[in-house]
Order: structure tokens, then C-alpha cells, then sequence
């Protein structure tokens, strides 16, 4: 695995860099070729962030974990990565496909959580200004809502971001 290492508000030490590169080798065994990732390491006063995004043909992994050690929190993403690349490998093998190596990946037992649909809702959309999606969806005690927007009738996804801003989404 190839990896890119930022450091926000940090920088990253050559002895960081060996440490954080052997941990993370330990998803090599995922991976029928290099793959590249990108890790970001950020400090505060009291935590540490590990942010890492490894892109994939069809899709991309990504885990982000805060923790007051750096090393816990590096081992933290890489059981976070491993699950969901275990996720990942039985949605292949659903679908027939061979991206990542199958025979190195365990197959999750029956007592782990499968992913499937479990409930459907049906809207009607009425078309209403993004002021008026914000006050419906705080309302619901949402975190995010669809709308369709008044102005020029587009479907948009209206979220709150993780530092309590809104942001939108929307259709090209």
C-alpha cells in the first residue's frame, strides 16, 4: 500500500510515519495490487485525528477516528478499514464480481449485521425554499432531509455538517 501522509497542525516525524506505514500494512492483505492511500493526521489540545480514504474501482473506503493517543486511534481506523472492507467483499461476491482479494478476508458469521433494507418511507415533494428545508428538517430532529427546491424545481440533500454548519447537495 502506498500511502500519502498530510499533517495538519502537526507534522509528521519520520518515526510517526514507520509506525503509522506498519500498521496500516496491515490491510495489504485486502489487496490484490498497490493501492494508494491517503492519511491525514490532525492534533488538537486533546485528541488526535486519523483520517484515511483508500479509493477503490467502484466505490471508496474511508475511516476517520479521534483519540487521545495516535497510535490507539491507528489502530482504531485500521479495525474500522477491516470491517468495512469485509463489508465490501461480500457485496462483491453478491454481485460476481473479483476485486479484492476474497481468500484473505474471513466471511462474516451469522451473528454479524448484514446489510439489507429494512424500511421504506414514500414522500410527496412539495417544492419550498432551502430556509424553509432547514426549519422542516430541524423540526423532524434530522440530520439530514430531501427537498425539492422552489426556485428551479431540483431534488437537493440538505445535512448538518459535523461542525454544525448545513451543507447541500444537489443534482446535476
Amino acid at each position: 500500500m502506498n500511502l500519502k501522509m498530510i499533517g495538519k497542525n502537526i507534522s509528521i516525524t519520520k518515526a510517526m510515519e514507520e509506525v503509522l506505514t506498519e500498521k496500516l500494512s496491515k490491510l495489504d492483505k485486502f489487496f490484490d495490487t498497490d493501492v494508494e492511500a491517503r492519511v491525514a493526521v490532525s492534533a488538537t489540545r486533546t485528541t488526535q485525528k486519523i483520517e484515511v480514504t483508500i479509493p477503490l474501482g467502484s466505490g471508496i473506503i474511508r475511516s476517520e477516528v479521534q483519540d487521545e493517543d495516535l497510535y490507539n486511534a491507528a489502530d482504531l481506523a485500521v479495525e474500522k478499514l477491516a470491517r468495512q472492507l469485509r463489508k465490501y467483499k461480500e457485496k462483491l461476491i453478491r454481485k460476481g464480481h473479483d476485486t479484492i482479494r476474497y481468500e484473505n478476508i474471513e466471511t462474516p458469521s451469522s451473528d454479524t449485521e448484514t446489510m439489507e433494507i429494512v424500511k421504506r418511507k414514500r414522500f410527496v415533494y412539495k417544492p419550498m425554499s432551502e430556509e424553509e428545508a432547514m426549519l422542516q428538517m430541524n423540526l423532524l430532529g434530522h440530520d439530514f432531509f430531501v427537498f425539492r427546491r422552489a426556485e428551479d424545481d431540483m431534488f437537493c440533500l440538505l445535512y448538518i455538517r459535523k461542525d454544525g454548519h448545513y451543507g447541500i447537495i444537489e443534482q446535476e
